[in-house]
Formats: C-alpha cells, sequence, structure tokens
C-alpha cells in the first residue's frame, strides 16, 4: 500500500501507484490518471484492498502478452541489472527467475554465450521494440559509457563483479564503466554479484579498465605478515605450509601470491617470528 500520488499513465516495467477502481471476480482493476486500467489479478488481493485506495504495483506482460499487475517485487525492472538465474532454456533462448508468475526471457541473441539451466547471470532487464516485451540482456557493454573521465592511475573505485572469462572477472566500474580484474591479481575469494572496492591500474583506449583489489603499495606494507601471523594462531601456532608449497594452494589459504608468500616468510624469520621447516611453519613464542 502507498500514499504516494497516483501515476498519470501506466508504465511498463515499473512500479506505478494506481487507484483501485473496481473489485471484480477475475480480481481488481487499477487506474491511472489518464484513466488507462490494468488488472491485478484475484492471487495478489489482500482483505484491506478496497476501492478508491492507492496501491503500489509493478506492471508486466502475461503469457498472452497483455499488460498486468502484481504486488510482487522483481530481481530487477526496467533498466536494472541484477544476478538471475536460468530455469529453462528454448531453441530460441533462455529463462531467468525474477520473483513474477512469468520468468523473463534472454533471446539468444542477447547472450554471449549459451546458457544452461541452473547457472546464474548478470542480466540487465529491457524493452525490446520489436517484440514490445520485458526482455533480458548478457551484453552489458552496450549501456555502458565508453568513454572514460576522471578516473586516473589508483584513483579508488567501487566494483560489483558481474562475469567470469579466461583473463578474470568482468566488473562494472562506478555503475558506469567495464573493467577487468586479470586471475594473476585475485588472491581471495570473488564471486559473481559482490561488491568491493578497488583500484584503477591503466584506462585503455578501448575505454575498458585494469583493476587491482590491492591498495597502491600494499606489497611493501606489513599487511602479509600479520595476516600469515594471524592465521598461525588461529591454527594453534602451527601449518603445513612452506617455500615449496603449491601456488593455489597458498592463494585459496593466505590470499598471496607464491612470491608474495615467499617474502612473507622470509620477512618473518629474520624479525625471528615463525620458523619453517620441511614439515610446515612454526610460530615462534
Amino acid at each position: 500500500m502507498t500514499t504516494n500520488t497516483q501515476s498519470y499513465f501506466l508504465e511498463l516495467g515499473l512500479i506505478n501507484t494506481l487507484k483501485i477502481d473496481r473489485l471484480t471476480t477475475p480480481g481488481a482493476y487499477l487506474m491511472a490518471q489518464d484513466g488507462s486500467d490494468v488488472l491485478l489479478p484475484g492471487p495478489y488481493l489482500t482483505q484491506d484492498m478496497k476501492e478508491g485506495m492507492l496501491i503500489d504495483v509493478f506492471l508486466y506482460t502475461d503469457s498472452e502478452d497483455r499488460l498486468v499487475a502484481t504486488t510482487n517485487k522483481p530481481t530487477a525492472m526496467l533498466d536494472e541489472m541484477a544476478l538471475f538465474e536460468v530455469v529453462d532454456t528454448a531453441p530460441f533462448g533462455a529463462f531467468m527467475n525474477w520473483n513474477l508468475s512469468k520468468d523473463l526471457l534472454v533471446p539468444n541473441m542477447f547472450q554471449k554465450t549459451p546458457f544452461k539451466v541452473g547457472e546464474k547471470r548478470f542480466i540487465r532487464v529491457i524493452y525490446d521494440e520489436r517484440t514490445h516485451r520485458l526482455v533480458g540482456t548478457e551484453k552489458l557493454g552496450d549501456f555502458l559509457d565508453k568513454k572514460v573521465v576522471g578516473l586516473a592511475v589508483n584513483k579508488v573505485v567501487e566494483i560489483l563483479i558481474i562475469a567470469k572469462t579466461p583473463l578474470g572477472f568482468k566488473c562494472i566500474v562506478d555503475e558506469k564503466y567495464e573493467g577487468l580484474i586479470y586471475h594473476n591479481e585475485i588472491f581471495e575469494t570473488i564471486n559473481l554479484g559482490d561488491k568491493k572496492t578497488a583500484y584503477v591500474k591503466s584506462v585503455r583506449k578501448d575505454g575498458n579498465i585494469d583493476l587491482t583489489l590491492r591498495k597502491p603499495g600494499s606489497k611493501k606494507s606489513g599487511g602479509s605478515d600479520e595476516k600469515v601471523l594471524s592465521l598461525l594462531k588461529e591454527a594453534k601456532g602451527i601449518m603445513p605450509y612452506n617455500y615449496k608449497s603449491d601456488a593455489e594452494l597458498i592463494k585459496d589459504v593466505f590470499g598471496l601470491s607464491k612470491k608474495e608468500f615467499k617474502r612473507t616468510l622470509t620477512s618473518l624469520q629474520e624479525k625471528k617470528k615463525i620458523e619453517v621447516k620441511d614439515t610446515g611453519i612454526y610460530l615462534k613464542d
């Protein structure tokens, strides 16, 4: 329910504030100020809904392409993007769960790679001029700025992780640019949908931005020393790793590159904080 001003006309893909004009067997007919109306089906009615009341509803089209209202809030509205799960596929596209009775179609032409049931993909909800329907697109780059303004090397930015590629993780930078964190720059767990603080490494001529999660100069700080010591204390002073440990294992456990890990072990030994043996790392008293 709402006390907001009644919407002037019906807007597909958005939340509309509409007046309950009349209650019928199929449901409630909701009216905009311009006199146009739309059905809110019976399953969405509540006992406190009365004629003349203003309510907030989301408008989309049903399986017969008729405009219909719902009190459910979708995963994303028109021109918004979110992480969707693939629930079905067809020769012409894939269907995504978006918390409505009708799934969101992502046509093949709007997919970067074929979708599989159970996968999660970042999708933007758009209006398809050809079909006059709401559909999804995975081609988010079409809606991002190609001309980067005001982002210099080492500048702090906010990123949203949207896809994993052979090179690294694609991100949306400050909600308007496309960026990439290369796999060899990542020393922590990253998942699609994560929002993180990052730093600009470079801005390429094509408008894409290379990023790092490491604060500039952090390699020379004592951060990695403290991380290893903290993990050792949690492990009661002994961990089964040394200079010869596998690089991927080091990355998973310590969040460090092998080069930085080896440098950290040397630093801590020189400070007489640890002892490194063939059997592992030992915390000194």
